[in-house]
């Protein structure tokens, strides 16, 4: 196709298309949408680009001119965004954002990240993790030498509904993981009808914190949905990375005990931890797992009153700096608004999502594990520094799993792994499953070891040893 040509009939198109969505827009009321307070309401912020019109018209070329991001701070990254209609009940519609790979997007893999909370955009990964970009406290932009989009192409998206600039209607917010999965597979094969010369790249899912629920559920529903796919419409799905993930929550809560190990709580706090912790496994025993998660929230206090400690994610840092805000406040600057095609939408916060999921959070996906370890390669890595989701409670899971290496993997040999002749972490493989420890990292291991996140997503893509 000729993407710099413009024929008679594109352009009926076009009008067509642009037609539909002002009439769309219309009778969804956007303007009923809070306004975001970073607005400067005598500047011109654009609108709204909703790209499912396009995909479902065949005008990939316009839809692709028209989420190309503009705007001089994102000039040097090939980039596109905009809005992917996921549920048209509920008017939900998922905010995405691509970014091509800067070696050779024809060919090299591509990556779904999907940041946890649950709640948190995934533009927080975007701007300070592993994205082309790195956004400083001044709201400038540098470019970030460890993007994985070096070397991958990476589909970032605010999941689910009500995150980020992802929105829906109240009725909308999804309350367990298997609707997520469902809107998350739409959006993807939308995003390949879009990009379809990248369908028959290498596909990989990735994701932290609470993702380590998104993750093994879009995995999962993919391998079911490819079942009953012509080949032209098969993900070619290849593996899943899961970092600093809850995933089996009763079999993550041995948080007295890591702190108390690492000195940071004494042998009274760490009793009244257990305490806490005895409470939890016995209310996702019954089944409520509402009140599970509510004593979950008093273990976390608890330490959090012994220690002084508001930040979690590195015992290294024990205040939290709030860099959730500091993204917020930059994509909803008027300039970014305009650049990303977002308009007036707002930029939400995690509230709404959370208390959504309640039900959900103390809920284990772990059962999805064996049949995914049994088609996919699987990278579980977590940092060394982590609190809040510590590095052992991830192999207390990953040891109870029953899977065909379920054996070999717990008399494997532990392997160092070198980065530039530093000691990145250790590793062990059995089967297709990879457990990795990243040391001087915490909860957001792209953060703390970007050179390192990017060393070992480019082995798990390229499937390479850590050895």
């Amino acid at each position: 196709m000729n993407y710099g040509k413009m024929n008679i009939v594109s352009f009926i198109v076009i009008l067509f298309c642009a037609c539909w969505i002002q009439c769309y827009n219309s009778e969804k009321n956007y303007s009923l949408i809070p306004v975001n307070e970073y607005i400067h309401k005598d500047e011109d912020i654009g609108k709204p680009l909703f790209l499912t019109p396009f995909i479902k018209n065949g005008s990939l070329a316009e839809a692709r001119a028209a989420a190309r991001v503009t705007g001089e701070i994102f000039e040097n990254v090939t980039s596109y965004t905009g809005f992917i209609t996921v549920n048209t009940t509920y008017n939900k519609n998922l905010f995405v954002w691509f970014c091509n790979s800067e070696s050779d997007s024809s060919t090299d893999p591509v990556i779904l990240w999907l940041q946890g909370g649950p709640g948190v955009s995934s533009l927080f990964g975007l701007f300070t993790e592993n994205g082309p970009f790195k956004l400083q406290k001044d709201f400038s932009i540098i470019k970030n030498e460890y993007s994985w989009s070096k070397k991958h192409n990476i589909l970032y998206i605010d999941n689910p509904a009500g995150t980020g600039y992802s929105f829906t209607n109240s009725r909308g917010l999804d309350k367990d993981e298997g609707r997520i999965g469902e809107e998350l597979f739409e959006a993807i094969q939308q995003f390949f009808l879009l990009f379809p010369e990248l369908r028959k790249n290498d596909f990989y899912v990735a994701g932290e914190s609470y993702a380590g629920k998104y993750v093994p559920v879009i995995g999962y529903t993919i391998l079911l949905k490819n079942t009953n796919l012509s080949d032209d419409l098969k993900i070619n799905i290849k593996g899943l990375a899961i970092g600093n993930g809850i995933t089996d929550p009763v079999n993550q809560l041995d948080l007295g005990e890591y702190a108390y190990q690492h000195g940071l709580v004494d042998l009274k706090t760490k009793q009244t931890m257990n305490k806490h912790k005895a409470k939890i496994t016995d209310y996702i025993n019954l089944g409520q797992y509402g009140n599970a998660t509510e004593e979950n929230k008093l273990l976390i206090q608890t330490f959090e009153n012994a220690t002084g400690f508001t930040n979690l994610y590195n015992y290294l840092y024990p205040l939290l700096e709030d860099d959730e805000t500091l993204v917020a406040e930059f994509v909803g600057r008027n300039d970014v608004r305009k650049a990303i095609h977002v308009g007036n939408l707002t930029v939400h916060s995690d509230d709404d999502v959370s208390n959504a999921l309640h039900e959900d959070i103390m809920k284990s996906v772990a059962n999805l594990l064996p049949a995914l370890l049994e088609n996919y390669r699987v990278l579980f890595y977590n940092g060394q520094l982590d609190v809040r989701l510590p590095y052992p409670c991830m192999v207390n899971y990953l040891q109870k799993l029953n899977f065909s290496a379920a054996e070999e993997y717990k008399n494997a040999d532990r392997v160092i792994w070198y980065v530039n002749e530093k000691i990145a972490g250790y590793a062990k493989t059995a089967g297709n499953m990879t457990e990795l420890l990243v040391r001087n990292a915490g909860h957001l291991v792209p953060t703390d070891q970007p050179e390192w996140a990017y060393d070992l997503i480019y082995r798990f893509t390229r499937n390479r040893s850590f050895n």
